[in-house]
């Protein structure tokens, strides 16, 4: 396992300025990938900040300010549906930013939630050696965090370490009787820099036993997010920070 890093912590006045926060982030890291190394790749959440963060993005001025013809886009999880359910991560990521800037087609990646879930997690991986080699490394990874402590699809009462082996995995997830596609703590772990994004006094608890209480995984799986040689930032809102110090 590797070891935990420091987090940063940046907490904003309510949830238009996170997500104002997480577009920025967003801008900033892939201005300084595409200068430094040619193209940005990113893996994409589903959730509220999220969405709101994307359409940010597709307005002006954030939107002239990325080369979007070399940002790569991938998906951190995405729920068994197919692509034009309203359920689907890539849905809400396509309707609120995708369809809006110039992305090249063939640079966006998603999940085949539609598929057999095992399939397509092997699948994905198999996406992501061809494009990114064979231990992924983005430049950015947009997370969230649930009121249970859960990110992408690692769920409580599972260890989110299972089949570390792999870069993704198809787990069925208990509380909603069904599969989900998510990367592994392998692949999270290798990012240059995460952004675990949480607005809301329901997350306050879990914000609170996840960054100042014990480390277990298990119960709140996102700690498992350290990334290894990269940055790990928390952006959480005045609401879900409520109970930090």
């Amino acid at each position: 396992m590797s070891e935990r890093v420091e987090p940063e912590l940046r907490v904003f006045d309510d949830p238009s300025q996170l997500a104002a926060g997480v577009a920025d982030a967003f801008v900033q890291d892939a201005r300084e990938a595409i200068r430094d190394r040619g193209e940005f790749n990113v893996a994409l959440a589903g959730g509220t900040t999220p969405k709101a963060a994307y359409q940010l993005l597709a307005a002006e001025p954030r939107r002239d300010m990325v080369d979007w013809p070399r940002v790569n886009v991938f998906f951190g999880d995405e729920r068994t549906v197919p692509p034009d359910s309203s359920e689907s991560n890539y849905k809400m990521a396509n309707d609120a930013l995708l369809a809006h800037v110039p992305l090249v087609a063939d640079h966006v990646h998603r999940m085949h939630g539609e598929d057999d879930p095992i399939a397509a997690a092997r699948d994905y991986s198999e996406v992501l050696t061809q494009q990114l080699g064979p231990l992924p490394r983005f430049d950015l990874v947009l997370l969230g965090m649930g009121p249970d402590g859960h990110t992408a699809s690692l769920f409580p009462g599972s260890d989110p370490r299972a089949d570390e082996e792999l870069l993704v995995r198809a787990p069925f997830v208990q509380k909603f009787g069904t599969h989900r596609l998510t990367l592994t703590p392998m692949v999270l772990n290798n990012a240059r820099h995460v952004v675990i994004a949480t607005e809301g006094l329901t997350k306050a608890p879990a914000l609170y036993a996840v960054l100042r209480g014990p480390y277990n995984p298990v119960e709140h799986p996102v700690q498992i997010i350290a990334p290894v040689g990269g940055r790990l930032s928390w952006f959480a809102d005045r609401a879900a920070a409520a109970e930090l110090s």
